[in-house]
């Protein structure tokens, strides 16, 4: 008799312990889980900085060649360049690194999307039509809704074999240069257009004289 109450309290005091640690681990569980939540906040909070950071750079630098700067005065444009590069360098004082995990295969696919893309920027001064072409069929592979235009098939594979956070980055760096692009174009075409209105101005005064 003696020996089974023995018995039934060390099997109690197991109980305990089993039921204590289960709870124990299942709290820690959950704070981990909270953490979790937060460690991915704060890695899209840092993203969203990376990207306003290279937003303010390329607004600054649109800003400095834009066509409006050649039409104001040369006092005028070197004050507002000052204030220009005052703000940049103030934007680049802002580091801010995310680092995404790759395992060696996204890691590979990573290096072979940059070199296709680097490979068609360095064309842009022999042929920026054909350039912006190839990488219109670039970004249209990146995109989730139907492009407008032909799809580079091959890019499209590699860029799936790239990580999640990989995949935008690459998706944002074709925007930018979209982007710039299409600003270059403006102002040629405003260059352009100003060149010929300057040439029939003086060709009208020309013609003006000998009348």
């Amino acid at each position: 008799m003696a020996q089974a109450k023995i018995n039934a309290k060390a099997n109690e005091g197991r109980f305990c312990r089993s039921s204590s640690m289960a709870d124990r681990s299942s709290r820690l569980l959950e704070s981990l889980d909270q953490l979790e939540l937060r460690v991915e906040a704060l890695r899209e909070a840092a993203t969203a900085v990376e990207q306003e950071k290279e937003i303010l750079l390329e607004m600054i630098h649109s800003i400095q060649n834009s066509q409006d700067m050649r039409q104001i005065s040369d006092g005028e444009r070197e004050e507002l360049n000052l204030t220009a590069n005052r703000l940049m360098g103030r934007t680049l004082t802002v580091e801010v690194s995310v680092e995404t995990i790759r395992n060696p295969q996204q890691q590979e696919s990573l290096k072979h999307a940059t070199r296709i893309i680097d490979e068609v920027v360095s064309k842009f001064l022999d042929d920026l039509g054909n350039a912006k072409s190839h990488l219109m069929s670039l970004y249209s592979a990146c995109s989730s809704e139907v492009p407008p235009g032909p799809v580079d098939q091959k890019f499209q594979s590699i860029v799936i074999g790239c990580a999640l956070e990989d995949q935008k980055k690459i998706k944002r760096r074709l925007e930018t240069l979209l982007r710039n692009i299409e600003n270059s174009d403006k102002a040629i075409k405003l260059l352009e257009h100003s060149k010929g209105a300057a040439s029939k101005t003086l060709q009208q005064n020309a013609e003006g004289k000998f009348n």
